[in-house]
């Protein structure tokens, strides 16, 4: 819009007042006249003097004018559109909420509802390219069974164990799984999309669905002539009278609701449209939301590189800009060839950018050495494997994210104690975090394991202590964030005897405040 319309840096614009100083200088200084009549006569001036064409005198004046106006312009980064922020991930990160009320064991859909939408994630996992995906459980009650994280394998484990019988209570909340949802997208501070996967919606979720931030899609399981819903051990669901009950897919309530909350809605299908169908919709509501969001300007000064440049081709002839170029590309290649071609990107990135592209080459350890932004600096050493470094990195900034980084990079390090520490200064600056909170519960209960086995070893000094051994893998996430909660929750996992569908059902009995044997 031309209202929105204005200068990124309004500052350079004084530089304009160069251009017409040029001019009037290349005016005084051509004036042969007033250079020579202190010294001949005025009556032989005229006739001593031979004055060049004043078109082609005053050209390279007009025209180096013309290229600092140019340029000044571009460099004052005119702009009136929004764009979206720098150094976020390419796709959107993603809510899964699962539906898992009885009538997703309805067997309408083979093997059933609920074991097609387990295939179906596998998919969406598929095509997500590394996005940050969270899953979240809901019946009567919404539940978190997987946090925002790239690691699929530890998504699928879960998913994977999810059945309608592990819910405490019975019935539909969405908006329950709506608020949930939203609340793991506002936290994680980025856009995103919230996928309901259910075979209806109450009429209460219209209401609830108001005030939240993140784009919602729904993906509709079942058909509308229904199936029975079977249990998992075989027998059939009844109703009071005795007879099987017949679920069906609401496909009316799901469009009612899609067009109240402004959603997407779409069945699930026997072929992958249904999945490049939701992959889509992520990526349109990404874009929307990050640029209506987004707080940075796009800048167009670039465009002004090109006539800048072809005003200054004709300056060539002159020889004046060719030699500039030239004595500053050989002061650069003159000097050895490491420091040479560091110098020579100094001329068009700045240290952070340079150490960027390092980072998104994977080059973590050369990345490390050109980042100045502490908290970038520390995630290359995160990422080299540097964890003590990239403590140190980390420590020159006092909030959340930086205390919560070192509480992950203590964690490799085998510094239980110093990562508990940490976790509780990043929860002390940041209130119900749940990634810190979850890595924070895995450490403590990790550090107890470890004093449990101190006190036994100082009965039997003979007995050696185990090993553990870290995952050196860390989450690729938003600028200064490293997610590890991912790697330690499976790391622990592996340490108790117990079905991840018992520690689902345990958990979500435990959050709503009922016993679960």
């Amino acid at each position: 819009m031309i209202s929105d319309f204005h200068f990124l840096r309004p500052l350079w614009l004084l530089a304009l007042l160069a251009p017409p100083a040029i001019v009037w200088m290349a005016s005084r200084s051509g004036d042969i006249r007033n250079r020579w009549k202190g010294m001949i006569a005025p009556h032989l001036l005229d006739s001593l003097v031979i004055e060049p064409d004043g078109r082609r005198r005053y050209m390279p004046a007009w025209m180096l004018a013309a290229v600092i106006s140019i340029a000044v312009l571009g460099a004052a980064g005119p702009t009136w559109k929004r764009e979206a922020p720098p150094f976020v991930a390419d796709t959107a990160s993603l809510v899964i909420a699962i539906d898992l009320s009885p009538t997703m064991d309805a067997i309408d859909v083979s093997p059933s509802r609920l074991e097609r939408v387990k295939l179906k994630i596998h998919d969406i996992l598929a095509g997500r390219n590394g996005a940050r995906t969270a899953v979240v459980a809901y019946a009567g009650t919404a539940h978190l069974v997987v946090p925002l994280t790239d690691d699929t394998d530890l998504i699928e484990t879960y998913t994977d164990a999810l059945a309608t019988d592990i819910m405490p209570k019975s019935g539909r909340n969405t908006p329950a799984a709506l608020k949930l949802a939203d609340g793991l997208l506002q936290r994680d501070g980025a856009p995103g999309t919230t996928l309901l996967v259910t075979d209806g919606v109450e009429a209460r979720a219209t209401v609830a669905s108001d005030g939240l931030h993140s784009a919602i899609v729904i993906l509709g399981v079942g058909t509308p002539e229904g199936g029975v819903v079977k249990r998992s051990d075989g027998s059939f669901v009844n109703d009071a009278g005795g007879a099987r009950i017949n679920a069906k897919l609401d496909v009316e309530a799901l469009k009612k609701f899609a067009n109240d909350a402004g959603a997407d809605v779409a069945t699930m299908t026997d072929d992958d449209t249904d999945i490049r169908w939701v992959g889509q919709r992520v990526r349109t509501n990404f874009a929307q939301q990050t640029t209506s969001q987004g707080d940075r300007w796009h800048d167009v000064g670039w465009w002004f590189i090109a006539p800048a440049a072809a005003l200054s081709a004709l300056s060539f002839r002159r020889g004046w800009l060719v030699k500039f170029a030239a004595i500053g590309l050989c002061f650069q290649l003159l000097q050895p060839s490491s420091a040479g071609a560091a110098g020579f990107m100094d001329l068009w990135l700045t240290p952070d950018q340079q150490g960027r592209l390092a980072y998104e080459r994977g080059d973590y350890a050369s990345a490390s050495a050109h980042f100045r932004d502490p908290m970038w600096k520390g995630t290359a050493l995160y990422r080299a494997g540097h964890y003590q470094d990239a403590i140190d990195a980390f420590a020159s900034i006092d909030s959340a994210e930086s205390w919560y980084n070192q509480g992950n990079a203590f964690f490799h390090l085998g510094d239980l104690e110093e990562a508990v520490s940490a976790y509780q200064k990043a929860l002390e600056k940041r209130k119900d975090w749940s990634d810190a909170q979850g890595n924070l519960t895995i450490a403590q209960r990790l550090l107890k394991i470890q004093k449990d086995k101190e006190q036994e070893q100082q009965q039997d000094p003979n007995e050696k202590p185990d090993s553990v051994q870290f995952d050196n893998k860390a989450d690729k996430g938003k600028a200064g964030e490293v997610q590890t909660v991912e790697q330690t929750s499976e790391m622990w996992m592996k340490n108790i005897q117990v079905s991840p569908a018992d520690l689902m059902a345990r958990k979500f009995a435990i959050e709503a405040g009922e016993t679960k044997p």
